[in-house]
């Protein structure tokens, strides 16, 4: 017999999560006595303290956080055989949790769920955009079915992932239609010393991206002049196009700027920045029937990309 009961764990959970035994028997829909008498069992059945109660302060110890990190996995399995029940009772009904990492979720992941509920519209779909390395921990953890992300993956994680290439998302070297560089349409390696830049955070990956590139196509970025550092691809596009300087932003992003004709793009002469996109999952997580649809449905748009 095991010390505990899967309703224990779903106990320990809510606690953990609301930090108060009203609000967690609350959301478990059953009364706070019948909650503080369980947890009470699985303490003495675990002979430990999992909660610290001083003070009216709703706590872990540390024998409870270990023990939550387990009832977690444990939980999140049970939940997904379910799932995999429901989903060979239902066919092509069920659930998907989709991630993104942040360029690719605010711009090219809303296309690509359009196209798949309109072919699926049956399919409940959710998704988290976050920094590639949250999403990529999350689809570990097993929060998320499948992702899409663009930064790099540390070979830490990428040992726990399955890592499919998707597409090319080119970054491309954008100015407002009244820069004077706009009637050359391409420049040469050189004219890049003589812009004024606005650029994301230097943390950000898609700097560093760009950066690498950069570096590695022997251009001093140390002597690039960046006059505007900006937190979001919004605000650089509408300060590029109020001519402000140029910038290196992802060509999904662009689709609004150049139906307006609100920017202009510039080609680098013997200078291209793609990154590769990647599709990501859990190799140790059942594969249900609409993860397979939605998986084959990235694999058609990368077929089509290409041509």
């Amino acid at each position: 017999m095991l010390p505990f009961t899967l309703q224990q764990l779903r106990i320990l959970r809510a606690i953990a999560t609301e930090k108060n035994f009203t609000k967690a028997a609350s959301s478990l829909s059953i009364s706070q006595p019948s909650l503080s008498k369980q947890i009470k069992i699985l303490e003495e059945n675990l002979d430990t303290i999992l909660i610290n109660r001083e003070r009216s302060q709703i706590s872990l110890t540390e024998s409870g956080k270990i023990f939550l990190q387990y009832s977690e996995r444990i939980l999140i399995l049970c939940e997904e055989s379910c799932r995999a029940l429901i989903d060979l009772k239902n066919g092509e009904r069920g659930n998907l949790t989709v991630g993104a990492s942040q360029t690719i979720g605010t711009y090219l992941m809303p296309r690509i769920l359009a196209l798949f509920a309109q072919n699926y519209p049956q399919i409940d779909l959710k998704v988290q955009v976050d920094s590639t390395r949250t999403i990529a921990t999350s689809i570990i953890r097993r929060e998320i079915d499948i992702a899409i992300v663009g930064g790099e993956i540390s070979s830490e994680l990428q040992k726990k992932l399955t890592l499919q290439p998707f597409v090319y998302d080119e970054l491309c070297l954008i100015i407002s239609n009244s820069h004077p560089f706009a009637r050359k349409q391409r420049i040469t390696k050189e004219d890049l010393y003589c812009l004024d830049f606005i650029t994301l955070d230097s943390t950000s990956t898609i700097k560093k991206f760009i950066d690498k590139i950069l570096i590695q196509n022997k251009i001093r970025t140390h002597e690039l002049k960046t006059i505007l550092q900006l937190n979001s691809i919004e605000g650089i596009k509408t300060a590029v196009s109020l001519g402000l300087g140029a910038a290196f932003v992802s060509s999904s992003s662009l689709e609004k700027e150049i139906k307006l004709n609100q920017i202009q793009i510039l080609e680098i002469e013997n200078l291209n920045i793609n990154r590769q996109l990647s599709i990501i999952s859990n190799p140790e997580c059942y594969k249900s029937k609409t993860f397979e649809l939605f998986y084959k449905e990235l694999l058609r748009l990368q077929t089509k990309s290409k041509k």
